[in-house]
């Protein structure tokens, strides 16, 4: 992961977001998704997989 840099819209440097931010961001994120969903969003169920899907997909 590489830091990520945050520019305004006049292209001015706004902030720097640094590698260790991301890695805690992406870790809250693996734990509670429900907190980085989007309004009126639905957060997608964990399902079965569907093996029939998996077959076709293997075989493209």
């Amino acid at each position: 992961m590489h830091e990520v840099k945050v520019y305004d819209s006049s292209g001015n440097l706004k902030k720097i977001i640094s590698v260790k931010a991301l890695t805690k961001r992406s870790d809250q994120q693996i734990q509670s998704p429900s907190l980085y969903n989007k309004k009126g969003r639905k957060a997608k169920p964990m399902g079965k997989v569907d093996e029939k899907a998996l077959k076709i997909a293997s075989t493209s």
